[in-house]
Formats: C-alpha cells, sequence, structure tokens
C-alpha cells in the first residue's frame, strides 16, 4: 500500500561469516580434526629441521644470521624519521605462546630467524644458544648430557628468547628463583644495529638489568648464555595429599624454605602443589636421584597415560601418600600433554582411556594452531568466559590468594610453584623490590609462589553472576596490594597508572632514552596490553541472574 514501510530482504551471511561461526561454534572438533594432525606433523618437520640446522649450526652461521639482523635495522634507519614505523620481529603472532595478538602489521618487522644451540660450557656449566630454541630442543640436548637449565619451564614449545624476554619460574625456583637470575649474558641488536653483549658486571649492566620483563621492546635478542644445574637420571618424587588449607599452605612454606636457613627443615630439589579445592591439596617434593630398584619408575610421557594432574588427582582422592621414580625429561615436561589443564575445556574427552590409546599420541595441541584458529568471537570469550593467568605472589599469603581466587573465580585446579624473589637493590630492573616483611630471615629474598589460574570459571559454567572485567581487576588489585606482580605473556586489565604502580619503569626508562629504544621500539605496556578493547568487550559478557 502506498505510504507503507517495505520490508527489507534479509541480509544472507557470507560464506566467510558462516565458517566463522561454524569455527565458534565447533572449537571441539577444529582442535581434534584439524589442530590435532596439524600439530603431530608440524612438530615432526621442526623436529627434522631442528636436527639439520645442529648439523650445520656453528658460530659463523650464527654471526652471519646476527649481521643481517643488523643490515636490516640499517636500512630501516635510513628511512626518512616520519615514515619509520615500530620495530618488531617477523615472527607470526600465531607462533607465540603469549595469549595477546601484538598489531605487527602496524609495525615494521624484522626477521630473525635464530634457531641453533650454539654450545655447551661444561667448565663454566652455561649453554649460549639463540632465542628461538625450544624447551623442547634444550632438554633433549642437555639431559642425556648430565645438564638441565636452572629454570625449565614445562611447555616444550616455550622458546628460550621468549623466557629471556619475559620471565618464567618453574619447580626449582625455590632455589634458582625466576628465570631472569639464571641468565649470564644476553646479546642484543639495538635499533641502530650495534651489538652488544650485557652482563651483570660490564658496561652494559643497566640494559642487562632491564632487559628481563622488556618483552622485545629494548632490543632485538640474538643470542642467551644461560646457567645449569647438573642432573640425575631420575627424580625421586613424592606425593603427599593434605587436606586443610592452613596445612597446604605450611607445608609449602616448609619445604621451599620460606622459613630460614635457621629452621631444621628438608629443602627438595623440587616443590610445587596442585591445589584441587579450598581445602585439598597434593603436595609434590622432588629430588635428583640415580635409581632406586625399591620403587616403581612411572613413565607420565607415555601417550597412553593419564593426564599429569588427573594422575595426581588420584592421589587426592585416595588419600594415601607416594612415591615413584620419574625419568628426568619426563618430569621436566610433565605438564605438557595436557597444557597444565588447559585442553580439557578443548578437549573434554581427552582423558578417557580409549581416546588416548588411539589418540593420545597426538597431544598436546600445539599453542600456535590454537592460536591460528582464534576468531574475534573465540577471542573475545576468552577474555569473557575463560581466566588465563600466573600471577605471582608472597608465599606467606598463601591463604588469602586462594581465598580471592575461589571469591572472583571459583576454578580448580590451582598451581603453586614457591620461587624465590631477590632483592637487588634500587633501580635493578622492572620488578619492585619485595617488600622488607617478605624478606626470608638471613636472606636478600622473599619467597613468592606463581598462583597459575586457567580455566573455565566456576561462575560461568553455574551461569552465576560474573562480570569478568570485574573480577579481573579486583584480582589485579589484590596483586598490586599485597606486593606481587602479574605475568605478562597473558591479558591484562590494568589502566596506564595501575600498570606503573605495579612495576617500577624508572631503569626501564633510563635504558629506553640511552639504547635508543624510545621512537623505535613499543613501549613496553603498549607491547603486552591487549589488542582489543576488554573493558568493552567483557562488558558484553556479563553474566547477570
Amino acid at each position: 500500500m502506498p505510504g507503507t514501510a517495505r520490508e527489507q530482504p534479509a541480509v544472507r551471511p557470507s560464506l566467510r561469516d558462516r565458517a566463522v561461526a561454524w569455527l565458534e561454534e565447533n572449537r571441539e572438533l577444529v582442535v581434534l580434526l584439524f589442530c590435532l594432525p596439524a600439530s603431530f606433523v608440524f612438530s615432526l618437520l621442526l623436529s627434522v629441521r631442528a636436527w639439520l640446522r645442529q648439523q650445520w649450526a656453528s658460530p659463523q652461521h650464527h654471526d652471519n644470521r646476527v649481521r643481517d639482523v643488523q643490515r636490516a635495522l640499517r636500512a630501516w634507519r635510513q628511512q626518512p624519521a616520519a615514515q619509520r614505523r615500530l620495530l618488531c620481529t617477523a615472527r607470526p603472532n600465531w607462533l607465540s605462546l603469549s595469549t595477546t595478538f601484538f598489531r605487527k602489521d602496524q609495525c615494521h618487522r624484522i626477521p630473525v630467524p635464530l634457531y641453533d644451540i650454539l654450545g655447551l660450557d661444561e667448565a663454566a656449566m652455561t649453554v649460549r644458544v639463540e632465542p628461538m630454541v625450544t624447551v623442547g630442543q634444550i632438554t633433549a640436548f642437555l639431559v642425556p648430557r648430565g645438564y638441565t637449565l636452572a629454570v625449565t619451564l614445562e611447555i616444550s614449545d616455550a622458546t628460550l628468547g621468549g623466557l629471556a624476554m619475559g620471565t618464567g619460574m618453574t619447580t626449582h625456583s625455590h632455589k634458582a628463583g625466576l628465570y631472569h637470575e639464571t641468565v649470564a649474558a644476553y646479546e642484543v641488536v639495538l635499533a641502530d644495529g650495534t651489538l652488544v653483549r650485557a652482563t651483570a658486571d660490564n658496561e652494559h649492566a643497566d640494559l642487562y638489568k632491564a632487559l628481563p620483563w622488556s618483552h622485545g621492546s629494548l632490543a632485538f635478542l640474538v643470542a642467551l648464555e644461560l646457567r645449569l644445574v647438573r642432573v640425575k637420571p631420575y627424580v625421586k618424587l613424592r606425593y603427599i595429599p593434605v587436606r586443610g588449607q592452613r596445612e597446604y599452605s605450611d607445608a609449602l612454606r616448609k619445604y621451599s624454605g620460606a622459613l630460614g636457613p635457621d629452621h631444621d627443615a628438608e629443602v627438595p630439589d623440587f616443590v610445587e602443589a596442585t591445589i584441587f579445592s579450598k581445602d585439598e591439596a597434593v603436595v609434590m617434593l622432588g629430588d635428583f636421584s640415580d635409581g632406586d630398584p625399591t620403587l616403581p619408575v612411572n613413565h607420565i610421557a607415555a601417550w597412553y597415560k593419564p593426564w599429569w594432574y588427573k594422575y595426581v588427582e588420584s592421589v587426592m582422592s585416595s588419600g594415601q601418600p607416594r612415591e615413584e621414580l620419574v625419568p628426568m625429561r619426563e618430569y621436566l615436561l610433565r605438564h605438557n600433554r595436557a597444557i597444565f589443564w588447559v585442553v580439557e575445556d578443548m578437549l573434554p574427552s581427552g582423558n578417557h582411556p580409549l581416546f588416548r590409546l588411539l589418540l593420545g599420541w597426538l597431544l598436546p595441541p600445539k599453542p600456535a594452531f590454537l592460536k591460528f584458529t582464534t576468531t574475534p568471537g573465540i577471542r573475545a570469550l576468552t577474555f569473557a568466559k575463560q581466566v588465563f593467568q600466573d600471577i605471582v605472589l608472597p608465599l606467606s599469603e598463601l591463604e588469602k590468594q586462594v581465598d580471592k581466587s575461589e571469591e572472583l573465580f571459583d576454578s580448580y585446579p590451582l598451581l603453586v610453584y614457591p620461587c624465590r624473589v631477590y632483592d637487588r637493590g634500587p633501580r635493578s630492573g622492572q620488578l619492585r623490590r619485595p617488600p622488607k616483611k617478605y624478606l626470608v630471615p638471613g636472606t636478600d629474598y622473599a619467597m613468592y609462589n606463581d598462583l597459575g589460574v586457567y580455566g573455565v570459571p566456576g561462575k560461568v559454567k553455574r551461569r552465576d553472576p560474573y562480570d569478568p572485567v570485574e573480577a579481573m581487576r579486583a584480582m589485579e588489585e589484590f596483586t598490586r596490594d599485597v606486593g606481587g606482580f602479574s605475568f605478562l605473556y597473558a591479558d591484562i586489565f590494568m589502566t596506564r597508572a595501575e600498570f606503573e604502580a605495579m612495576f617500577d619503569l624508572t631503569l626501564y626508562e633510563q635504558v629506553r632514552d640511552k639504547y635508543g629504544a624510545a621512537g623505535a621500539f613499543p613501549h613496553l605496556y603498549d607491547k603486552v596490553r591487549p589488542e582489543v578493547d576488554v573493558f568493552a568487550i567483557g562488558k558484553q559478557y556479563v553474566v547477570t541472574k
């Protein structure tokens, strides 16, 4: 009829839109049918490439590759200043283990193809490596020779350079400290193409202190020297199920050495705990061992074995302590197959005995392919319906940590690794000095711990009221209040001012100016903050009754 608005025809979604929607709605199938097979083939290719590279590895080849990086930077500097974009590596975002997607397309990308183990110095107890060497490669190289890194992350795809520019800790960190404490030297190329070797006691000591936690915002890392520890073929591992929050917290403080050298407490080589509820945890203590004929050997890395945290959960259920031998390299990578417990959210049937028997050899899916198949919708859901955080907090406050995590996320299990955090004096890097009240008596360090919170919050599962932005910001506020800090590979929800309250950027800013990084590399805050508006996305997914 005249004057009546005509009904608009429905707009059919494009093929691309339908494909994206299918990916978001069928994440488990994508992981099973694409990520697992692709990960397996990709791992084989990487293994072959690593073997070939090792046959041809030499300082000369390394030097040539570094000169290529230098030439690329000098060419960048020859551009008119107004045309220069900020610098970053050419490595694709999806190959990184970080949960963020830094906008590399807005930067000038420099290839840094450095994948080799350069040499083992047994006299100095160090190994020299290029930054793209992975944990899987270095453990395969070192463990048969009787060594391992003083701090070895449990995920085989993590790169040693990524850990050096970020950080890491492990179950030996109650003795060794954070990853950067084990770095003897950094070799970096500055924005002007100059190659610099930075150590704790040379003319570049300020750069040495600022490189940890800098996330590639000061220079391009081209080599590392890392400290080693001697190992034995096995870890003698004790599992102690503990009921009671105070009881497992006290056990961790005792076995980590947090009570001080005057206490007659056993301090094993490895200490960790998996907390299955507010009042239930398994404390695990490990020591290097040549073997013990009275103990069984558990090959925990075998594809048909239960995921390790599920095995630990069975110890909790039994209520009985357990002792066994675990081959050294399998212990170091014990969380790799299930990526702690993250794989369960993507493959709920992945730990079923039949799945493990038939397809367990395909695990784990490579984080690279999980990121590669991450659509904007899935990315948004990682803020709203998942939590993936490693937070470093004083071990003396463990009970408060668990209470706060339960209040905000109600997500179990929780991972706990005790770790020394040293007081290196003023202007010693991005980490603030630990408050004096936390220092272990008679030492220059405080005993902190990593609190690993991974998975879907209980409130999301139950559809209880849940605001993801409010929850994460409350956890960050708690972390600042107790003198802790967040690992920056995961998404942060802090403003610039809040970020600078958690981290000390005094030396960092001085180093950026002194070594020409200001105006050449993105600022640390810009490098690690989420590439999307987490506040807007989070509010879209607030769950209310």
